[in-house]
C-alpha cells in the first residue's frame, strides 16, 4: 500500500499560506514588529534571569490567591446549598400548615357570612 501525503500536503498547505500572507505589507510590518519584541524580550531575560523568576512568582502567587477566593466561594455556596437542602422540608410544612389556616378561616368566614345573610332574610 501507498504512503498517505496527507499529513505532507497540510504542511505544504499551511507553509504556503504563511507565505502568500506575507505579501501584504501590513501583515509584515506587524510580523517583524512583533518577532523584534519577542526577542528582546528573550535577551532581556537571559540576562536578568531573575526578574523573570520574579514576574514567575507573581503570578504564581495570583493564581494561588484566586484559586483561595474560589475556594473559599465554592464553600460558601456549598454551605448555602446544605442550609436550603435543610430549610426546604420546614418552609414546605410551613406552607402547607399556612394554606390549611387560610382554608379554614376560609370556611369560618362563609359560615359567618351565611348566618349572617339568614339573619337578615329572617328579620325581613
Amino acid at each position: 500500500m501507498g504512503k498517505s501525503k496527507f499529513g505532507t500536503y497540510i504542511v505544504l498547505g499551511a507553509l504556503l499560506g504563511g507565505a502568500v500572507s506575507l505579501l501584504d505589507r501590513s501583515t509584515r510590518k506587524q510580523l517583524v514588529g512583533k518577532s523584534k519584541k519577542m526577542f528582546s524580550t528573550v535577551r532581556y531575560y537571559s540576562q536578568n534571569p531573575d526578574a523573570l523568576q520574579t514576574k514567575i512568582q507573581e503570578k504564581m502567587d495570583k493564581y494561588d490567591t484566586m484559586y483561595e477566593k474560589f475556594s473559599e466561594d465554592a464553600s460558601y455556596i456549598k454551605e448555602k446549598v446544605d442550609e436550603i437542602k435543610q430549610l426546604t422540608p420546614q418552609v414546605k410544612e410551613l406552607v402547607v400548615d399556612t394554606k390549611e389556616a387560610f382554608v379554614e378561616s376560609k370556611d369560618e368566614y362563609k359560615a359567618m357570612i351565611n348566618e349572617q345573610s339568614q339573619e337578615e332574610l329572617g328579620k325581613q
